[in-house]
C-alpha cells in the first residue's frame, strides 16, 4: 500500500524490517528509490503504480546493501542509478564466483525464499560528483557521504522538503558503521555523514529513513543528534542512552541490541589494538 508523505512523494513499507521504498512522481512517471525486499511486495508495488497510471521511469539505490539493490521484472526496465562507488561495489560482487550463495547467506531466513536475485545489483553508476538525479521530475539533490556503506547517498527533494536518508536517521535502527569495509576511520566517516545531512536539513519537513517511521520537521534535528550521540558513545567506550537498544527497544526490534553489542566489542578491540581512547 502506498502512503503519501508529501506532495508527489509516497512510500511503500515492507513488513519484516520496515524498509521504506520511496516513490517520487515526475512528469512522465515515477522515480523509485530502494524498491523493496520480496517478490510479493515488489509485485504489489508494481500493481499499485499501474493502477495509478504511473510507470517507473528511473530507479535509485541509496547504497549497496542487499535490501537496497533489488528489483522485480514487473517494475520494468528503467535505468537504475546509484553513486559511482555504489555501482562499483555491485560490479565487484557480481563478478565473483558464488556471489548468489554469498548474498543468500546474509538474507533474513523469514524471507530468504522470497527475495528475488535475478536482477540483483544491476546499478548504473552516475559519474563521480554528480549533484542531481537525471530524470524528468522535481530536482533531487544527491548528498553522497562516507557513513554506513561505501557509496552511500541521501537524496534531497528540495521543492517537496523531503530528505530520503538511506540507512540513517531511523527511529528503530542504531547507526551501523562500515568498520569491516572502510579503509578510513568508520566513526569519523559516520560523523562526517551526519554533518553533511545536517547541512541540508534547514528546509526539510519530512525525513524518510531506510527503515522505520517517517519523521516530521520537529524530529529532524533530534534524529541527527540521537545518531551522533550513539556514535560518540561508541567512540568513547560509553554506554549510550539510546531508546533503540536495551529494554526500551521497540517490540520486535530487540535484536538491534545484539548489533550494538557486536559493534561495541569490535570498536573496543580496535581501540585497544590502536592504543586510542575508548
Amino acid at each position: 500500500m502506498l502512503i503519501q508523505v508529501a506532495e508527489g512523494v509516497l512510500i511503500h513499507q515492507s513488513e519484516l524490517i520496515q524498509n521504506n521504498t520511496v516513490v517520487v512522481q515526475g512528469r512522465a512517471g515515477v522515480l523509485l528509490i530502494d524498491p523493496g525486499t520480496t517478490r510479493s511486495e515488489m509485485a504489489c508495488l508494481a500493481n499499485d503504480l499501474s493502477e495509478l497510471g504511473q510507470p517507473v521511469v528511473a530507479g535509485f539505490s541509496t547504497h549497496p546493501d542487499w535490501d537496497h539493490v533489488l528489483w522485480h521484472a514487473e517494475l520494468g526496465e528503467a535505468p537504475r542509478y546509484g553513486t559511482a562507488r555504489c555501482a562499483a561495489e555491485m560490479r565487484d560482487l557480481l563478478s565473483t564466483t558464488g556471489w548468489r550463495a554469498r548474498v543468500a547467506e546474509g538474507l533474513p531466513p523469514e524471507i530468504a525464499e522470497e527475495v528475488p536475485l535475478d536482477l540483483f545489483g544491476l546499478i548504473t553508476g552516475l559519474p563521480a560528483g554528480t549533484a542531481w538525479i537525471p530524470w524528468d521530475g522535481p530536482q533531487i539533490r544527491i548528498v553522497e557521504h562516507p557513513a554506513h556503506a561505501q557509496g552511500h547517498a541521501a537524496l534531497l527533494i528540495e521543492e517537496r522538503g523531503v530528505l530520503v536518508a538511506g540507512d540513517m536517521l531511523s527511529d528503530v535502527l542504531i547507526p551501523m558503521l562500515d568498520d569491516l569495509n572502510s579503509t578510513n576511520d568508520p566513526i569519523e566517516d559516520y560523523l562526517v555523514g551526519l554533518r553533511l545531512l545536517e547541512d541540508v536539513t534547514d528546509d526539510v519537513d519530512v525525513i524518510i529513513p531506510g527503515h522505520g517511521s517517517v519523521g516530521r520537521a520537529d524530529q529532524v534535528g533530534a534524529r541527527i543528534e540521537q545518531d551522533r550521540a550513539y556514535v560518540l558513545a561508541l567512540r568513547d567506550g560509553d554506554v549510550p542512552d539510546d531508546p533503540r537498544i536495551g529494554s526500551s527497544a521497540k517490540p520486535g526490534w530487540e535484536w538491534v541490541s545484539d548489533i550494538h553489542a557486536g559493534q561495541r566489542q569490535r570498536f573496543a578491540q580496535r581501540s585497544e589494538r590502536d592504543g586510542t581512547p575508548g
